[in-house]
């Protein structure tokens, strides 16, 4: 039995080598084919490799490229703000200054307009009163004749209820006005006072009583041109052409006679009544002058006329 066992493995021993050579000569092929595609990957993980390295290399180039763009613009930039700036400073100051220039102007013009219109409200009384006067010419009275309450040697002047024989109220006024414009004010001051004693019920009387206080303020009696403003104010209705100017010049009466507060209050009381009239410039400045608002105070502190 072991001999046939035996003889039977050695039989069959060339057919075993065979097969044993054949598959390890698959193997070495199959090792080797494999060798070679390790080589194929190498090379081309290394081409590959190669190519990402210079696109890195590319990539960081560009970088470094931008950086510096970026560098340089941010310098010209910062360059060129501080060039605006400087070239910008300059006329920015020279505007503020000449701003501040045109401030000065506009104050002195200011002051020039009030100025003026002071003048034009004198130029306007003046105006109406020669325009007054100018109506009178139309119809011009005949002389007077004499007066006979002066005779017997009597140099004074007899009052008398009603004027003379022939004397119109347009021809008192006119001469009153006349002899005032050239210089003849004690003259004027008696023909205003006639006027008033004779025709106290014509238009133009309290243009006649507002002549007789404005005579005695340009004398300097300013003690007798208070009242005179007052008669104005108290006797003519309110809107007479003359109330404005009164309460204007009654308060400068008082600021004469040393009574601030109570000039400013007339001075209140010309703005709250005609703010749009000219006078009422007059009066502000004048305020102004003294330091003072021209808003009134409450009409409970203020002492009524």
């Amino acid at each position: 039995m072991r001999i046939a066992t035996f003889v039977l493995i050695a039989a069959l021993a060339p057919t075993l080598a065979f097969a044993q050579k054949k598959e390890v000569m698959e193997m070495q092929r199959d090792v080797l084919l494999m060798q070679d595609q390790l080589r194929t990957m190498q090379r081309t993980l290394d081409e590959k490799l190669s190519a990402l390295t210079v696109l890195v290399q590319q990539s960081l180039d560009a970088s470094n490229k931008a950086n510096t763009a970026v560098a340089v613009l941010e310098r010209q930039l910062t360059e060129k703000l501080a060039d605006q700036q400087k070239t910008v400073a300059a006329p920015v100051a020279g505007l503020g200054s000449k701003v501040d220039t045109l401030a000065d102007e506009f104050r002195f013009v200011k002051e020039s307009i009030n100025d003026l219109n002071t003048k034009m409200s004198k130029l306007n009384t003046q105006f109406t009163d020669v325009s007054n006067a100018v109506k009178t010419l139309q119809a011009p009275p005949a002389p007077p004749p004499p007066d006979p309450g002066s005779g017997g040697g009597n140099s004074g002047v007899v009052a008398s209820a009603t004027p003379p024989a022939g004397l119109t109220a347009d021809k008192l006024y006119r001469d009153a006005l006349s002899d005032k414009s050239s210089g003849k004010l004690d003259l004027a001051l008696l023909q205003f006072q006639d006027y008033l004693r004779w025709f106290d019920n014509t238009d133009l009387a309290p243009n006649a009583q507002y002549h007789i206080g404005d005579i005695l303020y340009g004398k300097g009696d300013y003690q007798g041109a208070l009242p005179a403003f007052d008669a104005v104010l108290e006797r003519y209705p309110e809107n007479s052409p003359k109330t404005a100017d009164a309460l204007f010049m009654k308060g400068r009466s008082l600021m004469q006679l040393g009574q601030r507060n109570a000039a400013a209050a007339e001075y209140r009381e010309l703005i709250k009544r005609f703010p749009n009239h000219e006078t009422s410039a007059k009066a502000r400045a004048e305020l102004k002058n003294m330091g003072l608002s021209a808003t009134a105070p409450p009409a409970s502190s203020r002492k009524k006329r």
